[in-house]
């Protein structure tokens, strides 16, 4: 009886989103604008919808028109609660 069983816990999923940088002005952070499309619910017509995340950004490495990956954390600040995981897209330099 005294047989220890261990019960496995799935982590918790994050919460993840994609969005382009439109700013990297300020240090650490970076603001990432995240496009939803998203069907009117009288008319029925797709609309845009935008939000604007501040993320965390260690290195200071993801430049404006970068499209990048956002995951939820902690609260890191007042407004920063994003940490950008990970680069998709580069921005195209002209």
């Amino acid at each position: 009886m005294s047989e220890t069983q261990t019960t496995q816990v799935a982590p918790k999923r994050q919460r993840t989103l994609q969005g382009r940088v439109i700013s990297n002005k300020m240090d650490k952070t970076v603001v990432v604008l995240v496009e939803r499309h998203v069907k009117h619910p009288l008319y029925g017509k797709i609309i845009l919808r935008t939000n604007k995340y501040k993320a965390h950004d260690e290195t200071n490495q993801y430049n404006e028109g970068d499209v990048v990956e956002i995951a939820e954390g902690r609260p890191i600040s007042r407004d920063k609660t994003w940490t950008v995981v990970r680069l998709l897209t580069a921005a195209r330099v002209i």
